[in-house]
């Protein structure tokens, strides 16, 4: 039996997730989450062979939360279901050591057989999302990069991201001109829109 943890914020389509994988005579949804940051409490508690993500959760998104279930509890596989079919979250997932990345449109039969696949070893990944990494190409953004441009989102000062991330203006503002000319954007606002649009932040 693949007893699985299923982590969804959206209430709906985590009881639907969890129905048809329950509807395989293999598997078994043994707990269920709607927070990024229950993931690693709810992975210790159960006793588990998969634990399935969505990215976009509160809390933690679901690559971060990969990461941390890989380090803490590197027995476990991961697969990561979502919504968004951005090349630069696929890159995301495998380097935060997701086993299975597919897109919440794939038949309930695909994902019960990523499930089983990972569990033999296999690395599972949507074909059609594989091709558009390849095109893309790496995310240009460095880690500082991301968080200084993410934290920037709220339209934040360049001294409030100073103080929130305890660095200095100087350091603040050039990270986010880095990121705006990596992006190509024109200013702060439009290189947060580009980097999500493409997985990168």
């Amino acid at each position: 039996m693949i007893r699985v943890l299923l982590a969804e914020d959206q209430s709906m389509v985590r009881e639907a997730l969890a129905a048809l994988l329950g509807l395989e005579d293999d598997i078994e949804v043994v707990a269920q989450v709607a927070r990024g940051d229950e993931v690693l409490d709810a992975a210790r508690a159960h006793d588990l062979d998969v634990v399935l993500l969505d990215i976009e959760m509160p809390g933690m998104t679901g690559l971060d939360a990969a990461a941390l279930v890989r380090r803490e509890l590197p027995a476990l596989k991961v697969v990561i279901l979502t919504t968004f079919g951005r090349p630069g979250y696929l890159r995301r997932a495998m380097e935060s050591g997701a086993e299975a990345f597919l897109v919440k449109d794939a038949p309930a039969s695909q994902l019960a057989d990523a499930l089983r696949r990972v569990l033999r070893g296999e690395r599972v990944i949507d074909p059609t999302l594989a091709a558009a990494a390849l095109a893309e190409g790496a995310n240009p953004l460095t880690d500082r990069e991301r968080v200084v441009l993410r934290a920037s989102a709220d339209g934040s000062t360049n001294a409030e991201l100073a103080r929130a991330l305890h660095l200095s203006n100087g350091t603040v503002r050039n990270y986010l001109s880095t990121a705006i000319q990596k992006t190509g954007a024109r200013n702060r606002a439009e290189a947060v829109r580009i980097a999500r649009d493409k997985g990168w932040l």
